[in-house]
């Protein structure tokens, strides 16, 4: 009997134990799976403002015509500007060239020192990781530089690398996602292999296409004569060496028309004017910002700004804030005191577009004056 009881007592406590640990395992099920399902809906949640950062031409270095145009090992492109590039939720640039390691030379010169083709090699593109490069155009000048297999290799190096792009034949348009928002992205240019800047009807129709799909639509534009005796935002149509570059002008208030949210021009190499359309912000050129060798960088073209603009869900303008950058010939961009591209922007906003009414301050911020 007492044996009996002895056996009783200890199955009895054995499931008690059982039951415990079973019920402790339910628990820990029950807690992990409701940390996953905060963690997921925070995902799903959309910030209350998005702090997007654009940047100008990058040419990181060139190994044609020869090794010498590229830089000394040791130093990375965006080391003395990281620090506010990082800062980004969303970050864009555009790639002036091709990130190819083959191709032979798409262009006809019979001084290959006096041709200006970029091929940089494919293990650049880590730098654009690093530094958080979320999108870039490729509708530039630049991107036919070593023909279809520098294309491809450029699209490839950057699909390894995590960046959204767009721009050419082949890739019109990119949707991408970050935080629980949803972008668009397309771009345009002049330029042989690109998607026209000229065709409004077509561009209308990627736009809306995008617009219908995603949170926010971003355009970027290669376009505009180049050079600083072209600053200034002439709205007509522009020629440049007797080329039709497009008019920015209207290209941009046609794009924002048709649904996009943020307008980024690159391609005259040097500064133009911001406006902001119906709460939607346009750079017109941001010019270049880390173009190593092969460009002029004298007086305002060595201008690098970073264009900074809070917007909110939906591609609204907030506020912004431009970052003055720097380049020196052989030397990558770097944070400038003098703020010589504030400035320079400041001015030209207040000359070309005075009824966007944009405020700037001595350190970079602006917003639009409402009445």
């Amino acid at each position: 009997m007492r044996k009996a009881l002895l056996l009783f007592i200890f199955l009895g406590l054995g499931y008690t134990i059982q039951a415990q640990k079973y019920r402790g395992e339910r628990l820990d099920s029950i807690h992990t799976l409701a940390v996953q399902t905060k963690a997921a809906l925070k995902k799903l949640e959309k910030p209350a403002s998005i702090r997007l950062m654009a940047v100008g031409d990058i040419m990181m270095g060139t190994d044609f015509p020869n090794k010498s145009y590229l830089p000394p090992a040791g130093k990375g492109p965006f080391d003395d500007v990281n620090a506010i590039l990082q800062q980004a939720d969303i970050l864009f640039g555009n790639l002036e060239g091709t990130l190819t390691d083959t191709g032979e030379n798409a262009k006809r010169c019979s001084d290959p020192s006096k041709c200006y083709s970029f091929r940089s090699p494919e293990y650049f593109g880590k730098y654009l990781e690093e530094s958080g490069f979320d999108v870039m155009s490729i509708a530039n000048n630049h991107i036919g530089d070593f023909g279809s297999i520098g294309i491809k290799n450029t699209a490839k190096t950057l699909e390894k690398h995590h960046i959204a792009y767009a721009g050419v034949f082949a890739k019109p348009s990119a949707i991408f996602e970050k935080n629980g928002i949803k972008y668009g992205f397309c771009a345009f240019a002049p330029n042989k292999d690109c998607i026209k800047i000229h065709n409004l009807s077509n561009a209308k129709k990627i736009v809306t296409e995008l617009q219908k799909q995603v949170d926010i639509v971003i355009v970027s534009f290669h376009g505009g004569a180049e050079g600083a005796e072209h600053t200034h935002v002439p709205r007509k149509t522009e020629r440049f060496y007797g080329e039709d570059r497009g008019d920015v002008y209207r290209f941009a208030h046609t794009m924002i028309d048709a649904g996009a949210d943020v307008i980024l021009g690159h391609g005259p190499h040097v500064s133009r004017a911001f406006e902001v359309y119906k709460d939607r912000f346009i750079a017109y050129s941001l010019g270049n910002f880390c173009t190593y060798s092969r460009f002029n960088l004298s007086g305002i073209k060595g201008y690098a700004p970073i264009a900074e603009i809070t917007i909110d869900p939906k591609g609204k303008f907030i506020s912004g804030k431009l970052h003055s950058a720097k380049q020196v010939d052989e030397v990558y961009p770097y944070m400038d005191d003098k703020k010589r591209a504030l400035k320079e922007i400041k001015q030209l906003t207040q000359s070309d577009f005075p009824e966007s009414k944009l405020i700037f301050e001595e350190d970079g911020t602006f917003k639009q004056l409402k009445e």
